[in-house]
């Protein structure tokens, strides 16, 4: 008898952490699907400070380092979002995010697919690929791992983006992995 409610116990908690978990991932893609970014990168740094934990652990495959805390991760992402906020919204970058979820059954993780296309205004493209995996404690991503990045299409040049935008010797290549100087 006492083994039947500690398996109770046990289930009703591991429901609750898959439900949790599953809940706070369809609103963190979807707040990212939301924010546009020729719109501006600070909806993408609020979805960060609302989703993520304050001591959040972030790797890739790409990198040996895992990279720990809010305050060092924000340097990475404004590394990444503020040049594709102006290469948006000034050069006429189309900026396209899909995801999807890939199905798993462990409780307090969740994975994702993810797609961004990068069109010019000539249409030339250029893909970047990659999944995901979260850990969730309670309503925040506590860990967060990239994989499997693939790139489709060569890097967008100058002659890609509105020329009255003045970048024509800009080369704009986006890396799989953000990099550390």
């Amino acid at each position: 008898m006492i083994q039947e409610d500690n398996l109770v116990t046990v289930g009703r908690f591991d429901d609750d952490a898959y439900t949790s978990s599953q809940a706070g991932e369809f609103a963190l893609n979807d707040a990212i699907l939301r924010a546009e970014i020729a719109r501006g990168y600070e909806e993408y740094l609020d979805v960060f400070e609302r989703f993520y934990a304050d001591e959040v652990e972030v790797s890739s495959e790409d990198s040996r380092e895992t990279i720990r805390g809010k305050a060092q991760i924000r340097p990475f992402l404004l590394k990444f979002l503020v040049p594709l906020h102006v290469l948006a919204e000034v050069a006429g970058l189309s900026v396209s995010v899909q995801q999807a979820a890939v199905p798993r059954d462990a409780a307090s993780e969740t994975h994702s697919a993810w797609t961004v296309s990068f069109a010019g205004i000539d249409g030339k493209r250029c893909t970047l690929k990659w999944h995901a995996i979260r850990r969730w404690n309670a309503s925040r991503v506590v860990y967060e791992h990239h994989y499997d990045h693939q790139q489709i299409g060569g890097p967008l040049t100058g002659d890609d983006l509105n020329p009255a935008a003045g970048l024509g010797s800009v080369r704009a290549e986006f890396s799989r992995a953000p990099r550390r100087n």
